[in-house]
């Protein structure tokens, strides 16, 4: 049986958005959709709930905020099988929990906090660094309204550890008819200098050749019928990803998992796209 996809709502309008793209997603994958609620309280204040729930003034049950997430994907995906659980738990350690049941998590880049000059919840970022499956963080559109894909490309970052981030990638453009668009940095450090005479002098265009060839490494495995592009950029590769992710329907990244270690698993580069994409992105573990 298919693993479900899980989308995390909470009442806000970036969960309502999330589950918009999730259940696009699940349709495009043939996977039911699961709609988890989870909090500590049974009941919250409305004031920070999206309109759309109808009850902005009023003391609003948990079911009612998993129920009126699942009604809005069925309003998107008439055929989609949904499930829905209203959890009586912390949220982050609930969804990477059900994370471990799932084919991919999809969650908002804010709760409900009301503070507009956070850009990406702590639910969101837990989870991201944490799941045990990939993990979408939807970001790219402030209307209330997931956005439809208009770029037909699939951005995907190729680092040290990708592999699993490339497949991931390769998969969702495959499922999109969409061109995966590889990216790899590159940086020569100031003043140095390459030890071999027929190189000596040259040191910019080494970097350049060696992190070309890192793509080459890295798409071998892409299957034919995906249409790729390969591009080497000189410069910080947040920049040179953010940049690309401005014509991208999706930008996927890799997070090293590594074992026994309960820190924020998640590298300087993950990190700010998360925060500054303007488009949703795709955190998938690499376990090392």
């Amino acid at each position: 049986m298919d693993l479900p996809l899980v989308v995390g709502v909470d009442g806000s309008e970036p969960s309502l958005r999330a589950v918009d793209w999730a259940a696009d997603e699940a349709a495009l994958r043939r996977v039911p959709l699961r709609v988890v609620y989870a909090s500590l309280w049974e009941r919250y204040e409305g004031s920070a709930l999206a309109p759309g729930l109808g009850k902005p003034d009023a003391q609003v049950l948990a079911e009612d905020i998993v129920r009126a997430g699942a009604h809005r994907a069925r309003d998107r995906q008439a055929a989609l099988p949904i499930s829905m659980a209203a959890l009586p738990e912390e949220p982050a350690y609930a969804l990477v929990r059900e994370g471990k049941n799932a084919s991919a998590l999809v969650v908002g880049n804010r709760g409900r906090s009301g503070v507009a000059n956070v850009l990406l919840g702590s639910v969101s970022l837990f989870v991201a660094a944490h799941a045990d499956c990939p993990v979408i963080v939807v970001r790219g559109s402030h209307d209330n309204q997931a956005r439809v894909p208009v770029h037909g490309r699939v951005v995907v970052g190729v680092g040290e550890a990708c592999a699993a981030a490339v497949r991931f990638a390769a998969q969702e453009a495959a499922r999109r008819k969409a061109l995966l668009y590889a990216v790899r940095a590159w940086r020569c450090p100031a003043q140095e200098t390459i030890d071999h005479p027929l190189i000596a002098g040259e040191p910019e265009r080494v970097y350049e050749e060696r992190a070309a060839e890192a793509l080459e490494r890295a798409l071998r495995d892409v299957p034919p019928g995906v249409k790729t592009r390969r591009r080497t950029v000189e410069g910080p590769a947040r920049g040179a990803l953010l940049a690309a992710a401005r014509e991208a329907d999706l930008l996927v990244v890799g997070a090293r998992r590594r074992s026994g270690h309960f820190g924020l698993q998640l590298g300087r580069v993950t990190h700010a796209v998360l925060h500054h994409s303007p488009c949703p992105v795709a955190v998938v573990p690499e376990r090392s």
